[in-house]
C-alpha cells in the first residue's frame, strides 16, 4: 500500500500525520489486513523511521505510539503494537489511509505540502491486465476509439445532471461536447471533453484501480480468448487506449477542484505519476493525448479516425468534433496574367490611337488548406422518437443510409419497450433479396445492436433473431445490457430474451401485415426475394411453426400463375375432403402433366406443386393445417373420395385383373413389391407410386448427392415400388388377352411399360441399356412392318 519509493519530505509528512490517525475507528476499519500485511508494512516503515531521523531528530525521538496502550487496540493489532513494532504497525494503518484516500488531518508544517509530482504503483491485477493488453491484443485494435469516446459521453452525462440539480455548475462552460484532434508530425492522438472532470482523488480511484471482480473474470477470459473484444466488459475500456499507444497522458479539471491534474503512465511500466498542472488550460471536463506506437501511426489520421466515428459513434448524443484539413478552390487575382494583358491592351490602343482604358483583372483557381472542426455525428437515431413523430420517407431514408440499400424497404415497424425493462429498435423488410443470397444459411450481419447509441457489433444477429429471420435489417438500441457485451452474456441476459422474442413478434407482425394486403403481388415479390428462409423456419422454429405455415405459398392446380396459402387451399376444399394434396415435381409445368393428378383433377380436386427441395420437409414437418391432413399423391392408397358403390366397383376390377396382377408381379419381380389395379390414372396405362414409408424420390436425389452419403442407409430407406395400371387403357386391356402365351413378346412389352412408368413418375430406371435395346427392337418391327407393306402394295 506504501509506494516503494519514500522520499524525506513524504517521510516526514508519515511520521507528522499518524498521531491523529491512531483512533479506534480507523484501526477498525483496517482490521481486514493480515498479520502478513502488517510485517510487509512494518519493514517499509524501517525505512521511512530511518529517513525521517536524519531528515528531523527531533520528530525520530517523538514517543507517538505510547498515546494509546496495546491493550486497546483491536486483537490483530494488539501484539505488533509493542516498542519498535508498535510505530511500524502505526505507520503501516497510515501509509495504507493515504493511498486508499482516507480522510488525514496533516501536521501543520511547511512541509506538509503537496509534492511537485507523485509516482503510484499499479494493483497487481491491475498490473497484469496492462501486461495482457500491450502485449497479447493486436486483433481489432480499434475498440479503443469507442471505449474513450463513450467515457467521454458518459462524463457529459455526469455533467448534464449534475447540472439539473445545481446551475452553477454551468459557469465553467454550457458546451458539452467531444473534440478529436490528430497530429502526424507528433504521432499523438488527442480525445477531449467538457464533461464533469477529475479531481486529484477521482484520478487515483479512477485510473489506477479496476473493480476486483470484474479484473479476475476479464484475465480468466483473456487467457481463454486472446480477443481484444473483451475490452470494456470488465471495466478496463480506459486502458484499451494501451493497444494503440506506448504512454498515455490525462489532464482533467473538476468544478469541485480548482487545481487541474494530469496522470501520466506507459505500456509496460508498473506504475504511473500524478502532478498537479502549472497551466490550467481547462475549463473543466478531461483531455486524453495517445502517443501512438510505431505500428499504430495509422490512428493519426484524421480519415481514418473519421471512419471509426462513423462505425461505433455515429449516434453519440452530444456532438463529435474531429480537427480536420480540406482543401478549397477559390479564384484569387492573377497579377502576372493581369499585368500581362493590361499592356497588350494599352498597346493595342496605342496602335490604334485609342485611349487606354483598364481591363478586367484575370483570375486563377487556388486550392487553399482550410482546417475546421467538424461535427461527426450529423445522423440523429431515429429509433430514439415516437413512431408517430417520424414519416415513412424519413425510416426509408435511413434504411437506404444505413444499410447502403438503393430501394426502399417492403415493410417497417419501429417500437419503443418502456416498463421494467427498455430497448427501442427499428426494423426493416428489404425490397429485395441480397445478390448473394445463394450463401442465405451463412451469418448474417444485418442487426445492428447499440447500448446507449453506441454501436457496439452487427455480428449478434442469430442471437437477437432466429435463422429464418436472417433477411431481416435493422437496429436495437438497449439501456439496460452493457456496454461490451459477449456471445456468452447475450444468450445468458435476460434483457436479450425479451428484445429476441419482441424482434421476432416485430418481424411476424411485418409478414402478416403485406400478406393480407389485397394487393397480393407486394407479398408475392417479397416471397420470391425470402421465401426460403421462412421454410427453413417451419424446420428450425417449432414455437412459430404455426404462423409461419400462415405464410407459406406454393404453386397449385387451381393457381398455376399465381400463388396460394394453405389457408386459400383449404377455404376452396370440396365437401367432405380430409386430405391437402401435394405433388412434389421439378416444376410447375412438369408437376401439371404427371400421371398422379389425372384423376383427382378430372374430379376437380386442387393439388399443391411443391416445386423446391425443402418443400417436402417443409409439409411433412407441419403434418396437418386446421385438422387437414398434407397427402403425397405419389404414396400407395390414395384417398379420394367415393360411394359405396365405386368401392364396390373397384374391388369388382382389382378381381377381374387378378391373374393380369399376378402375371406382371411375376415377370418384374423384385422391382416391383406388388402389381394393382390404379384410381389415379385416367389417361396414363401405368404409374409407379411408393409405399406408405421410405424415402420419396426427392429425398432419394438429396441423398445421393451426399458426398458422404452412405450407400446402403439409402437402399434400405428406399421407398418400395408399386405398379398401378389403368384398367381402362387399351395397353393393358391388349396385355389381359395376352397373359395366356406367356410369350417373350409379352414380357419384353411388360418391361418396357415398367420402364416408362417409372419415367414418367420421375424415378431412375435400373438398366438406361435394356430399356433403349427394347425401344429400338420394338422401332425396327415397326420400320420391317412398314416396308412388307409398301411391297405388298407395289
Amino acid at each position: 500500500c506504501i509506494p516503494s519509493t519514500v522520499n524525506p519530505h513524504q517521510a516526514l509528512q508519515l511520521y507528522t500525520c499518524y498521531i491523529d490517525c491512531i483512533n479506534p475507528p480507523l484501526l477498525e476499519a483496517s482490521e481486514c489486513f493480515t498479520r502478513h500485511m502488517l510485517a510487509r508494512m512494518a519493514s517499509v516503515m524501517r525505512r521511512v523511521t530511518t529517513t525521517v531521523s536524519q531528515a528531523s531528530p527531533r520528530l525520530a525521538g517523538a514517543q507517538c505510539c505510547r498515546v494509546r496502550p496495546s491493550a486497546a487496540l483491536p486483537a490483530p493489532f494488539s501484539s505488533l503494537v509493542a516498542g519498535p513494532s508498535r510505530s511500524r504497525a502505526c505507520g503501516a494503518v497510515l501509509g495504507r489511509s493515504l493511498h486508499q484516500g482516507v480522510g488525514v488531518r496533516a501536521a501543520a508544517t511547511p512541509s506538509a505540502v503537496e509534492p511537485a509530482e507523485e509516482t503510484f504503483s499499479y494493483q497487481t491485477e491491475t498490473d497484469r491486465i496492462m501486461d495482457m493488453i500491450v502485449n497479447s491484443l493486436y486483433s481489432n485494435r480499434d475498440v479503443f476509439v469507442r471505449e474513450l469516446v463513450s467515457n467521454a459521453s458518459d462524463a457529459l452525462d455526469k455533467m448534464r445532471l449534475t447540472a439539473l440539480q445545481n446551475q452553477d455548475e454551468y459557469k465553467s462552460g454550457a458546451d458539452l461536447e467531444i473534440r478529436i484532434k490528430v497530429d502526424k508530425e507528433a504521432g499523438t492522438l488527442t480525445i477531449e471533453d467538457s464533461g464533469i472532470g477529475m479531481t486529484r482523488e477521482e484520478l487515483l480511484s479512477s485510473l489506477g484501480t479496476i473493480a476486483r471482480s470484474g479484473t479476475k473474470k476479464f484475465m480468466e477470459a483473456m487467457q481463454d480468448k486472446q480477443d481484444a473484444n473483451l475490452i470494456g466488459q470488465f471495466g478496463v475500456g480506459f486502458y484499451s487506449a494501451f493497444l494503440v499507444a506506448d504512454k498515455v497522458t490525462v489532464q482533467t479539471k473538476s468544478n469541485a477542484s480548482e487545481d487541474q491534474w494530469t496522470w501520466e503512465g506507459a505500456a509496460g511500466a508498473h506504475s504511473y505519476k500524478v502532478r498537479r498542472d502549472a497551466e490550467v488550460d481547462l475549463k473543466r471536463g478531461t483531455r486524453i493525448t495517445l502517443h501512438l506506437k510505431e505500428d499504430a501511426k495509422e490512428f493519426a489520421d484524421a480519415a481514418k479516425i473519421e471512419g471509426l466515428l462513423k462505425q461505433y459513434s455515429e449516434f453519440i448524443s452530444f456532438p463529435i468534433k474531429l480537427w480536420t484539413t480540406s482543401f478549397v478552390n477559390e479564384q484569387v487575382m492573377d497579377e502576372e496574367a493581369t499585368t500581362k494583358a493590361q499592356e497588350e491592351a494599352d498597346k493595342k490602343a496605342e496602335e490604334e490611337g485609342k485611349e487606354k482604358t483598364t481591363i478586367e483583372p484575370v483570375f486563377k483557381t487556388e486550392r487553399r488548406e482550410e482546417q475546421a472542426w467538424k461535427v461527426q455525428n450529423d445522423s440523429k437515431p431515429l429509433w430514439t422518437r415516437s413512431a408517430k413523430e417520424v414519416t415513412r420517407e424519413e425510416q426509408n431514408a435511413f434504411f437506404k443510409t444505413t444499410f447502403k440499400e438503393f430501394l426502399d424497404p417492403a415493410a417497417v415497424s419501429q417500437f419503443n419497450v418502456e416498463g421494467t425493462l427498455e430497448f427501442s429498435g427499428l426494423l426493416y423488410i428489404p425490397g429485395m433479396a441480397p445478390f448473394d443470397q445463394q450463401n442465405m444459411m451463412g451469418k448474417p450481419r444485418n442487426i445492428r445492436l447499440y447500448v446507449k447509441r453506441v454501436f457496439i457489433s452487427d455480428e449478434f444477429d442469430e442471437d437477437l433473431l432466429p435463422r429464418w429471420a436472417g433477411f431481416v435489417k435493422g437496429v436495437v438500441d438497449s439501456s439496460d445490457l452493457p456496454l461490451n457485451i459477449s456471445r456468452e452474456i447475450l444468450q445468458e441476459n435476460r434483457i436479450v430474451r425479451a428484445i429476441r422474442k419482441q424482434l421476432v413478434k416485430r418481424t411476424l407482425d411485418m409478414l402478416n401485415g403485406l400478406a393480407e394486403k389485397e394487393d397480393k403481388e407486394e407479398y408475392g415479390k417479397v416471397w420470391e426475394s425470402f421465401g426460403k428462409y421462412l421454410k427453413v423456419g417451419i424446420l428450425d422454429d417449432a414455437s412459430n411453426q404455426d404462423a409461419l405455415a400462415k405464410l407459406l405459398r406454393f404453386k397449385s392446380s387451381n393457381s398455376e400463375e399465381g400463388l396460394t396459402s394453405i389457408a386459400d387451399y383449404v377455404s376452396r376444399m370440396k365437401e367432405g375432403q380430409k386430405n391437402i394434396y401435394f405433388l412434389i415435381a421439378s416444376s410447375p409445368d412438369a408437376a401439371k402433366h404427371a400421371p398422379f393428378v389425372e384423376a383427382l383433377t378430372s374430379k376437380g380436386y386442387e393439388v399443391l406443386y411443391l416445386t423446391e427441395s425443402v418443400d417436402e420437409l417443409v409439409v411433412l414437418k407441419i403434418q396437418e393445417f386446421e385438422g387437414k391432413t398434407f397427402t403425397d399423391v405419389t404414396r400407395e392408397d390414395l384417398e379420394i373420395d367415393e360411394s359405396e358403390e365405386g368401392k364396390k366397383e373397384s374391388a369388382d376390377v382389382e378381381a377381374e385383373l387378378k391373374d393380369l396382377t399376378s402375371y406382371v408381379k411375376k415377370v418384374l419381380g423384385d422391382k416391383v413389391e406388388k402389381v394393382v389395379p390404379s384410381k389415379r390414372l385416367t389417361d396414363s396405362p401405368a404409374i409407379v407410386v411408393l409405399s406408405k414409408f421410405g424415402w420419396s424420390t426427392n429425398m432419394e436425389r438429396i441423398a445421393r448427392a451426399q458426398a458422404m452419403g452412405d450407400a446402403q442407409q439409402a437402399e434400405y430407406m428406399r421407398g418400395r415400388r408399386i405398379l398401378e395400371i389403368n384398367p381402362n387403357h387399351p395397353i393393358i386391356q391388349s396385355l389381359k388377352e395376352k397373359v395366356s402365351l406367356d410369350s417373350r413378346e409379352v414380357k419384353e412389352q411388360i418391361q418396357l411399360l415398367y420402364d416408362a412408368a417409372s419415367l414418367s413418375g420421375g424415378y431412375d430406371i435400373d438398366s438406361p441399356k435394356d430399356f433403349a435395346d427394347r425401344i429400338y427392337s420394338m422401332l425396327a418391327g415397326k420400320a420391317g412392318t412398314a416396308q412388307k407393306v409398301e411391297a405388298e402394295v407395289v
